[in-house]
This record gives C-alpha cells, sequence and structure tokens, in this order.
C-alpha cells in the first residue's frame, strides 16, 4: 500500500511515521528529494536527495515525481522510483508529506491510504512547538495559521487520528493499515484461494450427496 500521514507541524506524524518503519517489518519509508542544501551530517541518498534546481525541473518534467511542493523557499518531492523502491520489496510505503502532495498522491494513487494525525488541542499543539526549542514566536504563529490552513484539509482524508497519547495513537495507526491490508482488493491471491475454497465445498458437497 502507499500510505500517507499528513499532520500540522507538531501533531507528531513524523515520530508515527519513524516508529512504524522501526516497529513493522511490512512497511518502508521512501527518501525525499529536495532542492535545499545538505545540512551537517546528512548524506546523499540517506536523508534525501539531494537535487539542484535544473535537476528537480527536468526531473519533474519528466514525470518522475509522484508529489512536489516547496516550502520555505525550497521545494521537496517523492520520487516515484523511491515507491517502487519500497513497494518492490513487498512493504507498504509510508509518506510523510503535507496536504498539497497528499492530494496529488491520491490523484496517482487512487487507493492510497491517507491518515491525518491532529492534537488533542490547540493549546497542546502550541506546547508542543514552543517545547522544541528551536522555533521563535514569529515562527510558531506562522506555524498555526498554516495549521489552520491544513486542519481544513482533514476531511479529505480517509482516517484522522487524536494524537494526545503517542501509544494510543499508533495502536489507532496499527489498526488502521491491518485493516486496510485486508481488504479484498489488496489481497493478490484472493481470487486463486477463493475459487479452490469453492473447489473444495463443491466435492465436499459431491461427496455427501452420495452417501
Amino acid at each position: 500500500m502507499v500510505v500517507v500521514l499528513s499532520a500540522p507541524s507538531g501533531a507528531g506524524k513524523t515520530t508515527i511515521a519513524a516508529r512504524l518503519v522501526a516497529e513493522r517489518d511490512d512497511c518502508g519509508s521512501s527518501i525525499s528529494a529536495t532542492t535545499r542544501a545538505p545540512r551537517p551530517g546528512e548524506i546523499d541518498g540517506v536523508a534525501y536527495h539531494f537535487l539542484s534546481d535544473a535537476e528537480f525541473d527536468r526531473r519533474l518534467a519528466a514525470g518522475e515525481f509522484v508529489e512536489h511542493a516547496e516550502y520555505r523557499g525550497h521545494r521537496y518531492g517523492t520520487l516515484a522510483s523511491e515507491v517502487v523502491r519500497v513497494t518492490h520489496a513487498g512493504r507498504n510505503v509510508l509518506l510523510d508529506i503535507e496536504v498539497l502532495g497528499a492530494r496529488q498522491v491520491r490523484e496517482r494513487f487512487p487507493d492510497a491510504v491517507l491518515v491525518f494525525i491532529v492534537p488533542p488541542s490547540g493549546a497542546v499543539l502550541v506546547e508542543r512547538l514552543r517545547g522544541r526549542g528551536t522555533e521563535d514566536g514569529v515562527t510558531i504563529e506562522g506555524r498555526l495559521q498554516r495549521a489552520l490552513d491544513e486542519l481544513s484539509a482533514a476531511v479529505e482524508y480517509d482516517y484522522v487520528v487524536v494524537n494526545d497519547d503517542i501509544e494510543l495513537a499508533m495502536g489507532a495507526v496499527n489498526a488502521i493499515l491491518e485493516a486496510e491490508s485486508r481488504r479484498t482488493g489488496r489481497q493478490r491471491d484472493f481470487a486463486v484461494f477463493l475459487e479452490r475454497l469453492r473447489t473444495e465445498v463443491t466435492n465436499e458437497l459431491v461427496r455427501a450427496s452420495a452417501r
């Protein structure tokens, strides 16, 4: 499956995504592409695929991106090759992306599972942002304004999970993945299994009639 996690900054989606990849053998994360410069310690192909603006444009024109968006003057996107890399390994691919990107993913993959993570209250969201200790008042105000726009898009998602307690939120997301994986259309061998089962029941019915 292609699984999208979105949320206002500070709601906890990145933590949830990281734990899903660490705790579930059937989940893997894609490596995003970006035009921003690497930060100290970041390795190309591990933290991000670091691309020049020209290379980003080239790949975009070639249709190589599943989704892309601009944030704080830099562009970010998910390469289709990354989705293929994870799904061909037999894993669900987790995309930790914003609302605009989620809409593009839904267009490309109509059966993608979209999950929106929300904080239990506005006060908790502010507390979490301040708790980072890395953002000033102006930045926090900007993030809250952006959160208003993002929250209005929550109705476009398949599921909404309130992250009041991280363990409960993890349980909810895990339950969503388990249920979605059991949808009839996602079970590749289901038709073969069902036909075999029907044949076996028919044979038993014939035997029972002959007694």
